[in-house]
């Protein structure tokens, strides 16, 4: 089985990564970092301009109609360089949701807006810290409008409408279009290890929603998109890896200590090769997984789980030690590496913890044991 991806895949990468070299520098990043803005909008509208957003939305509805593997290969390429966008929220989550539960009418009113980036999107489920169950659900939907307060939600503080997780009249989960500008919102930008990826505290107050899918069936859908989603956020965090990676090898060849560059010191090589297997090992999942993700292989809740956690591993393993072997100037305001750290902390939490998806993983790969037992 070749896993590789295609030439013209390949083409897309290279594409990509022109334009973000130019359009999403370093110095993009730090002025989310320090400024007022929430996200880089111009780097949005260009992203959205390219057909970047909508690749794997159909042509039918505003999008490129690609397919998910090239859509994570765009995810690696944003993770590759910090990008300050919005697009796991809007693309990887609310998108997928439409795409999965919309009814035709909600299709059309949201995916075209969602991939011109029009219209910002979100995922509210969390209700605070721990694992979130059906169990941990406590927003309500009664009469056509929900109370309830969702936290954090990444990229609430920027998004226009939310996918949100609520309790229906009959006491199931339901999955619920709210609009961010109704009456009946209040959200409270949250502080965070990364702001150039904001967290927010959005609460409703009988404010209006509208199903989305079948009513109590939004466990269901809202489990299968989370666990598409954490495959294209891996390929974000195996792509943040690698850059770090790479920004310890160059840093290992360029600075000299007692007359030789410190990557030819062994414990400099030590460093380098733990960071380049775990790496690497996070790209094999990532592969497996992305396999998984446009064949539709029953594998997929494994892959998914295998995919998020050994690339969470790998991109915080990658970034801590990328800020040891640039030493002492690593841990400064003026050097990269904090982005890299933020970031990878950051992404370490979305879609649920590390111990929550690897309690994922061990639950999938028992239920699967079990049943080739039987």
């Amino acid at each position: 089985m070749n896993l590789d991806f295609s030439d013209e895949q390949k083409q897309l990468r290279d594409q990509v990564r022109r334009f973000l070299s130019e359009k999403c520098t370093s110095a993009h990043v730090r002025a989310i970092l320090e400024g007022p803005e929430s996200y880089d909008k111009a780097l949005y509208k260009g992203l959205a301009d390219l057909g970047l957003l909508g690749a794997a939305i159909p042509e039918e509805y505003g999008g490129s109609g690609l397919t998910h593997l090239e859509l994570c290969v765009i995810a690696e390429e944003l993770g590759r360089c910090l990008a300050p966008v919005p697009v796991s929220s809007s693309i990887y989550l609310t998108a997928e949701c439409l795409l999965h539960a919309g009814s035709a009418k909600q299709k059309e009113a949201w995916l075209p807006r969602l991939a011109s980036g029009e219209v910002v999107g979100t995922f509210a489920s969390s209700e605070g810290q721990g694992r979130t169950t059906p169990a941990t659900i406590a927003a309500k939907v009664e009469g056509g409008r929900i109370s309830g307060t969702k936290w954090p939600v990444v990229d609430g503080d920027a998004a226009d409408i939310a996918v949100v997780t609520a309790r229906d009249e009959k006491g199931g989960i339901s999955l619920y279009l709210v609009d961010l500008a109704a009456d009946g919102v209040h959200r409270e930008t949250l502080q965070s290890i990364d702001p150039t990826r904001g967290q927010a505290r959005l609460t409703f107050e009988s404010a209006p929603a509208e199903l989305l899918g079948t009513r109590g069936d939004g466990w269901h859908i809202a489990s299968q998109v989370i666990d598409r989603a954490a495959i294209l956020m891996a390929f974000e965090q195996l792509g943040g890896a690698d850059r770090a990676l790479e920004m310890a090898r160059d840093y290992a060849l360029e600075r000299m200590a007692f007359g030789r560059p410190i990557g030819s010191f062994q414990a400099i090589k030590h460093i380098l090769a733990d960071m380049y297997v775990s790496a690497t090992l996070a790209r094999s999942n990532c592969y497996y997984g992305a396999w998984a993700l446009v064949s539709g292989a029953g594998e997929l809740p494994v892959a998914a789980a295998t995919a998020r956690v050994s690339s969470t591993t790998a991109f915080q393993h990658c970034a801590k030690n990328n800020i040891q072997v640039h030493g002492g100037m690593g841990f400064t305001w003026a050097f990269d590496c904090h982005l890299f750290y933020r970031r990878s902390n950051m992404l370490a939490v979305s879609l649920g913890s590390l111990s929550t998806w690897e309690t994922n993983l061990i639950e999938r790969m028992s239920a699967g044991n079990a049943w080739s037992a039987a």
